[in-house]
Parts: C-alpha cells; sequence; structure tokens
C-alpha cells in the first residue's frame, strides 16, 4: 500500500504529481545526506526544513528550505528578509512552534500555520526537489513550482 499522511491527503486533494519516498529514520538518518543516500538521491536535489527567528519582536517565525548538504547563512537570511539579525530555532523552539519532530518538519505541512517560508534559490536548478512529507522517515519529490505555488514560499540565497 502505498504511503499516506497528511501531506500526501493534501497533495492528492490539490491533485499535485508527488513521489512519495519512506526510509526507516533512526540516528544514522537524521542527517539530509544521510536521507538522500537512504531514497537513492543526489544530496543537492533533497532540502532540509529550519526554523528560524528573528531577534526582533512581533516577526513570524521562518521556514527556511535548504539543499541538505548547505548550512544556512543567518546574515543572509535577515538581509535577505529585511531583519537586523536571524537567530536558528532550538530543537524544543522548532518542535513546539511547528506541532512536527525535527527531522520531520515539512514546508507542506506549515501552510496556513504562520510561517514565513523561504527556499533558497539553489531549487531552480532543480524541476522537482525532495522536502520532509510532515514526519520521520517520509520524503516527498514535487515540482519545485507547486511547492512554491502552495506553500508561498519565496526564493531567497541562503548560503554562503
Amino acid at each position: 500500500m502505498p504511503f499516506k499522511n497528511n501531506t500526501t491527503r493534501f497533495l492528492d486533494k490539490k491533485r499535485v504529481a508527488y513521489q512519495a519516498y519512506t526510509y526507516d529514520y533512526d540516528a544514522e538518518t537524521h542527517s539530509a545526506i544521510a536521507v538522500a543516500d537512504a531514497i537513492d538521491k543526489s544530496p543537492a536535489q533533497v532540502f532540509k526544513s529550519l526554523v528560524a527567528l528573528s531577534t526582533q519582536p512581533g516577526c513570524k517565525p521562518m521556514l527556511v528550505v535548504i539543499p541538505g548538504q548547505d548550512s544556512l547563512n543567518l546574515k543572509a537570511l535577515a538581509k535577505a528578509v529585511g531583519i537586523k539579525k536571524a537567530k536558528m530555532a532550538s530543537h524544543a523552539q522548532a518542535e513546539e512552534l511547528t506541532g512536527l519532530q525535527t527531522g520531520g518538519i515539512s514546508p507542506l505541512a506549515l501552510i496556513n500555520k504562520g510561517f514565513d517560508i523561504y527556499l533558497d534559490d539553489q531549487a531552480k536548478a532543480f524541476n522537482t526537489i525532495v522536502v520532509s512529507a510532515g514526519e520521520r522517515g517520509a520524503q516527498v519529490e514535487l515540482q519545485v513550482d507547486d511547492l512554491i505555488k502552495l506553500t508561498r514560499a519565496r526564493f531567497v540565497r541562503l548560503i554562503g
């Protein structure tokens, strides 16, 4: 039976084409690079979702979606979104804000949940990318254009 969860049901309802992947989530497969290997995809095409916060009061939390092998540049993020300074949320903060476990945070599970979503512009190099399906051990591959349309993510340069 194909994998189904809230994210895949949402994609089905919106009639968005996707490919779901599942793998055994454990201490060995918590990095996006290990996930890419587990589902036989290029690490450059498997994007991870990170929760970042503005140090200024009253700003929405940010979900930044970047290639798995890269690290988020907080200065580049702050500049791109017009804030003074950004910081990473702790694992506990990320889980509390999203309602999802780290390793399973997905832009598709956070639509209309009060997040500003930013997608690294390296995604433009691909027709499809892979993102979390909203739970540990599950990923979905979909067209970049569909991800942008569904999440209203903005392309920004988040690396370097």
